[in-house]
């Protein structure tokens, strides 16, 4: 296999679907970066895809994320399934992202060549990190991994995009967690297809139980009902229970169509968030280098203009897109 000075796009593409681990670290360093290569691998594989289940864990900081997906990982290698992690951490400042604690609690499967673990930071991405998860996952779905968990903190609206591309969500939650009780209030109820209660043993973890139970009760229009599972990652309790209901979930899905049905929407709902991230993105820059756009948003601030006055003129001379008629875009 090449050298890593040597990648050319031919021989990182055959890297990639040969399930090679120093074409896949290059593969998504390039996609981390932003490289024009990054496009042109993924262009060339991207044919070979649709073959791995990939699997969403997200929730608040500090509730055993990485933990159980490394209690997940040790359960699924049981079965010889060979396995992706991307763990995404928006606020990672640093080269490669995530934090050091995710790396120790994940670190007994970086020996397995069977498991590939990558941690991304934001860096240097055009359309921000639901474009770089996207192109990761895809090279490790061309790479011939058969589960891809993808990891993210929280559930705002950038979390909801990198978790855009599961076939299942997890969320895990914790008792006694201010934040956790925040993400139930929050409304996030509606992305989770699983439900994971970690730290079990915690006096808190059965009332969290029957809240989030309550909680789910108020949606009856699902044709899914997502179970709550209480687990303890660490010693891997209920590991095994958590990792049945994700495979019900899976059944529910393939057993009348939804499955192609939801990745057909999931990915087209990728295309248009990486979109309006590189929008957002162009949209930044192209007023920040432009004295006039930016006497715009004086205008504005000093309540000279106003905000959709301002917006139409911005979209008529960055994207140049303005009704005919004259009237604000809505």
């Amino acid at each position: 296999m090449a050298d890593r000075r040597d990648w050319t796009r031919e021989t990182l593409a055959e890297g990639v679907r040969s399930g090679d681990k120093r074409a896949l670290a290059r593969a998504i360093s390039l996609v981390e970066n932003g490289d024009a290569l990054a496009y042109d691998v993924v262009r060339d594989i991207y044919p070979g895809t649709g073959r791995a289940y990939a699997i969403g864990v997200t929730g608040p900081p500090g509730v055993g994320k990485s933990s159980l997906i490394s209690a997940l990982v040790r359960h699924v290698r049981g079965e010889e399934r060979t396995v992706g992690v991307i763990s995404v951490d928006p606020s990672s400042p640093f080269s490669h992202g995530a934090l050091l604690g995710d790396r120790i609690r994940l670190a007994d499967h970086f020996t397995d060549p069977e498991v590939f673990i990558r941690s991304m930071g934001t860096r240097g991405h055009l359309g921000g990190l639901a474009e770089a998860t996207l192109q990761a996952f895809l090279v490790l779905d061309a790479a011939g991994k058969e589960l891809v968990f993808v990891e993210t903190v929280g559930a705002g609206q950038s979390e909801v995009e990198v978790i855009g591309i599961a076939d299942t969500v997890v969320l895990v939650l914790m008792p006694g967690s201010g934040d956790s009780v925040q993400a139930l209030k929050a409304g996030i109820m509606e992305i989770p297809d699983v439900i994971a209660i970690n730290k079990m043993d915690h006096p808190a973890a059965k009332t969290m139980l029957n809240e989030v139970r309550s909680i789910l009760s108020l949606d009856r229009s699902r044709a899914w009902r997502p179970p709550i599972v209480l687990t303890e990652a660490t010693r891997g309790e209920n590991v095994e229970l958590l990792w049945e209901k994700v495979a019900e979930h899976r059944a529910h899905l393939e057993s009348d169509g939804r499955l192609e049905e939801r990745r057909r929407k999931n990915l087209a709902g990728e295309v248009f968030a990486v979109a309006s991230g590189r929008a957002k993105a162009h949209l930044e820059r192209a007023v920040a280098g432009d004295p006039e756009l930016r006497r715009l948003l004086d205008e504005v601030q000093r309540r000279e203009l106003d905000p959709l006055s301002a917006v139409r003129e911005i979209m008529e001379k960055v994207f140049k897109l303005g009704n005919e008629d004259g009237t604000h875009t809505r």
